[in-house]
């Protein structure tokens, strides 16, 4: 199984005002199928190191994570990675004709498997394909509702 998934749009706005809007977490919640709220450590903001947390939601269960945001650089890239070590989401810019191509990426890390085979053991894989299944599927809706959102 392969634990990484990344999709595309483009956006008729250029890459600087996108970025803006992606990099203000506490607007997820408006686009993200799953996240419902972040909120940065007082006194953060979207620069690298920074970090924030955010609230999520399904019909099964509500959680909180924390997020450390790894890269912040204007116009071009947001990675941030849950738990520090766990699952990276990453918003990469890049300019075209007419805007911007914005990529969401969705990553299981080492450390995120770690976690999940003392959180569930022998159902680690079932509910790491949960989560994969979940990144597939919610990826192109907050794409979508991104592009929506830019486009206004």
């Amino acid at each position: 199984m392969n634990p990484f998934f990344s999709e595309s749009i483009e956006i008729a706005r250029p890459s600087d005002d996108v970025y803006d809007m992606i990099s203000d977490v506490t607007r997820m919640g408006e686009w993200s199928p799953v996240c419902v709220a972040c909120w940065w450590d007082e006194g953060d903001g979207p620069r690298e190191g920074s970090w924030f947390t955010g609230r999520n939601e399904t019909a099964e269960r509500t959680w909180e994570t924390r997020s450390l945001v790894n890269v912040a650089r204007r116009g071009e890239e947001f990675t941030f990675v849950v738990g520090g070590a766990r699952t990276k989401w990453s918003y990469t810019l890049e300019s075209i004709d007419g805007g911007s191509r914005l990529t969401e990426s969705w990553e299981f890390l080492p450390g995120g498997a770690e976690n999940f085979r003392e959180r569930f053991g022998d159902d680690a894989e079932a509910q790491l394909e949960l989560r994969r299944e979940a990144a597939r599927t919610g990826i192109p809706a907050t794409l979508a509702a991104i592009k929506a959102a830019a486009e206004r």
